[in-house]
């Protein structure tokens, strides 16, 4: 029996209909034509600018970001999809805090929609730190569709993994 990194906790009839697309061949095909194409949003700077016109839609009064880029050292099982993180420098009297998000070069050559779900959920970080009802909450008034997107991006992860990734992507 195949044994899924990334859909731990689903039940046995998905991951049933999982093996089935797996055997077919179908599960990366299905993806493609549901998602269609990759992204443009290729630098580190598009990214940044990315990030920042979701949060100005969404979290304005929330803390600025004072970098997002994408990280090549990030490996989708060992570790996260993104990271978000505050580093606190003291400057004089007071206690400065840089905020900054890394997402996984995987998603350079990913479904725009994966990768709006991963930069949405790392936004979600700035106001709520734990994965709580809130925090999911406000992920799903910046993305509607926010669960499905996570569940199809556990399976995009499963097919490249079975399948093998594109070259540059890296798992």
């Amino acid at each position: 029996m195949q044994r899924f990194h990334y859909l731990g906790g689903y039940p046995e009839p998905v991951l049933a209909r999982v093996r089935e697309l797996i055997e077919q061949g179908r599960l990366g095909a299905r993806l493609r034509e549901r998602y269609g194409e990759d992204h443009e949003i290729r630098s580190d700077r598009a990214l940044y600018d990315y990030a920042n016109e979701l949060k100005a839609r969404y979290l304005r009064k929330s803390e600025p970001l004072h970098k997002v880029l994408y990280d090549s050292k990030l490996r989708v099982i060992g570790q996260a999809l993104g990271t978000h993180t505050v580093i606190s420098r003291v400057q004089g009297a007071k206690l400065k805090a840089n905020r900054e998000i890394r997402i996984a070069s995987l998603f350079r050559d990913a479904p725009a929609p994966f990768l709006k779900m991963i930069v949405v959920h790392e936004l979600a970080h700035l106001k709520e730190r734990d994965h709580n009802r809130a925090f999911y909450q406000l992920c799903t008034h910046m993305e509607a569709n926010y669960h499905q997107l996570e569940f199809d991006l556990r399976l995009y992860l499963t097919a490249l993994e079975v399948e093998g990734a594109p070259s540059g992507a890296q798992l």
